[in-house]
């Protein structure tokens, strides 16, 4: 295994368990912002997340979640709050459509860590067709709840 491999294989483990933003009970949204909530299920090995974005002075204020699954969907919700919060609508699906794309490419496209971030780790997911969907359930929960925030 390269070192970058294994820096990756380590921020995704670390994330996992971290599981940051999954604070969705107990943490009413915010006073005028926003707020978008969904649902999302992969039937092919259980994962399940509920997340919930706020958006106020054009800009997502939270992203919380609950969920559980598999080591790659829980590190994935987790970089996603990392990454999301502080960013416009607008510059968040520049990073979900990359990101979209990177997993579409079967390893084929190169992550851009500048856009992504930690959550380029992920980009590995993309050789395992299984585990697509693994890594994209918190981005189209999140894509989801955007959208009805708006």
């Amino acid at each position: 295994m390269s070192d970058l491999d294994q820096l990756y294989q380590d921020i995704i483990l670390f994330h996992a368990k971290a599981k940051h933003g999954s604070t969705l009970e107990g943490n009413p949204p915010e006073a005028g912002a926003a707020v978008g909530q969904s649902h999302q299920l992969n039937p092919t090995c259980g994962d399940e997340i509920t997340l919930r974005v706020e958006t106020k002075d054009g800009v997502i204020s939270a992203l919380r979640w609950a969920g559980a699954g598999c080591s790659i969907s829980m590190a994935s919700a987790s970089l996603l709050t990392d990454l999301a919060v502080g960013e416009s609508p607008a510059e968040f699906t520049k990073m979900a459509d990359h990101f979209r794309e990177v997993m579409r490419s079967r390893g084929k496209i190169a992550a851009d860590e500048e856009l992504l971030g930690d959550a380029a780790a992920l980009s590995g997911a993309s050789r395992y067709v299984a585990r697509v969907k693994c890594a994209m359930l918190a981005w189209v929960a999140a894509e989801d709840a955007l959208a009805i925030a708006r």
